[in-house]
């Protein structure tokens, strides 16, 4: 007989507003064993120079979403896309089914890899979909700490922090979709305890659905 396809892993979704502090906790995540799969780096991947989607991308936007290199000219095309929410929505049709695909594909093929994963989706409420994964973990601090932040970060005015906040969901529909919620606006100490409750309840939570999931026959 054929083999019967594996159960998807247990899978949690990380989440959070610009300069909230998600890298900060997967690492964190990450020291403690549990494997990342991050859809920034894999938003990155299927825009290289043969990958089907840049060449979606150039047909939709133009030759001028290139760079001299052939690559993508990210902060040009963020240009275009910023204050557009009809190109925003053109750009996303394109990057979000092929950056599922290959986090699917990814999530797959590392299942064996500890008793659950850590799915890093930035962008998760403003659209994405929860469908595939077991529990929504937000990362959450004040709007102001945020913006102030982005400033020290990024070399931005307030204004500018501001508006990039504005072009993202809001807090309160971030927490709205939340299961659980990291608040980052502590010490390293605090954050580090946060993490620690939450790895110990998701190993708990896998090794449950796991125990549930029946015996693939082959």
């Amino acid at each position: 007989m054929p083999a019967t396809p594996a159960a998807a892993p247990y899978r949690v979704a990380l989440t959070g507003g610009i300069a909230s502090g998600k890298s900060t906790v997967a690492e964190l995540f990450a020291a403690r064993g549990v494997l990342l799969i991050d859809t920034d780096v894999i938003a990155r991947e299927v825009v290289e120079p043969g990958q089907p989607a840049l060449d979606a991308v150039v047909a939709a936007f133009g030759p001028e979403a290139l760079g001299p290199d052939g690559r993508l000219d990210r902060r040009r095309l963020r240009d275009i896309v910023f204050a557009d929410a009809a190109a925003r929505g053109r750009l996303e049709s394109i990057l979000h089914p092929a950056i599922r695909a290959e986090m699917e594909r990814q999530s797959r093929a590392a299942a064996v890899v500890g008793p659950y994963q850590l799915l890093v989706i930035p962008l998760l409420a403003e659209g994405g979909r929860r469908d595939h994964v077991d529990r929504v973990l937000v990362v959450d601090v004040p709007e102001i700490v945020q913006i102030e932040r982005l400033m020290a970060r990024d070399a931005v005015t307030r204004e500018q922090a501001a508006a990039a906040l504005q072009a993202q969901a809001s807090r309160a529909a971030r927490l709205a979709i939340a299961d659980d919620v990291v608040t980052n606006s502590g010490g390293v100490e605090e954050l580090e305890r946060q993490v620690a409750e939450l790895h110990a309840l998701y190993q708990r939570l896998a090794l449950a659905k796991a125990a549930l999931t029946p015996t693939l026959s082959r």
